[in-house]
């Protein structure tokens, strides 16, 4: 089990490392607001459970493991965000919202979620219906 904090920084390792490679301290500490001896602290203890790989002063890169972590909580982040902003939450709000609710949301409610969503985008009557005012 991982912990949210983890879970925060496996899902920004996982951004940085798409766009280019890897990730260095700097870069997630730019991306999570924080400072370089705790995101130094994380990649330790992220290491030591075997979700990345981290040389000291040098790139993070996640295994295997890390990746699929770091890949659900991305999805759960991009379904809860998409949900709050057909409800018509300004996207900077649906963006902070979606970080906190993503750790604490039942897969019950997330597969009711998806369904919502994938109902949303494919049906315009359903758009027209509920007068979301978003297209």
């Amino acid at each position: 089990m991982t912990t949210y904090r983890e879970e925060d920084y496996l899902e920004a390792i996982l951004h940085v490392v798409n766009r280019k490679g890897y990730a260095k301290v700097t870069d997630i500490s730019k991306h999570l607001g924080c400072s370089a001896a705790t995101v130094t602290e994380m990649f330790s203890r992220l290491s030591e459970r075997g979700l990345v790989n981290y040389e000291k002063y040098g790139g993070v890169t996640l295994t295997d493991e890390g990746r699929k972590v770091g890949t659900e909580i991305d999805a759960r982040h991009q379904l809860i965000r998409d949900f709050l902003l057909v409800l018509g939450v300004p996207e900077e709000v649906a963006e902070m919202d979606a970080c906190m609710i993503e750790h604490r949301v039942h897969q019950e409610t997330l597969d009711h979620l998806q369904s919502f969503i994938v109902s949303f985008k494919d049906d315009p009557k359903i758009r027209r219906k509920l007068d979301f005012g978003h297209g």
